[in-house]
């Protein structure tokens, strides 16, 4: 005759949640600006390939504004001050 036994095990987990403030990168658009312009300058300041850069300048034209970049405000802050130094609209949120 065999006994059947069952074993309770109880275990805590403990989880690990990191908080990052992330933050986008937004550039407006302007009647000023041309698109060559913002597309060098996206690729200059936030390494966008020709791609991703003339897609956010086509997203910035017809939507007004697009999140070029995004991760924490110091990371973002010196992208922020060339765009602006370039003459194009651009903020933090």
């Amino acid at each position: 005759m065999k006994h059947s036994y069952q074993e309770e095990v109880s275990a805590d987990v403990l989880e690990a949640v990191e908080t990052t403030d992330l933050m986008d990168l937004i550039v407006f658009n302007d009647d000023v600006n041309t698109f060559e312009h913002v597309i060098s300058t996206l690729m200059r300041v936030c390494g966008h390939t020709p791609e991703q850069a003339e897609q956010c300048t086509l997203m910035i034209h017809y939507k007004g504004k697009c999140a070029v970049k995004n991760g924490t405000f110091d990371f973002l802050k010196p992208m922020r001050e060339s765009i602006c130094e370039a003459g194009i609209d651009a903020r933090i949120l």
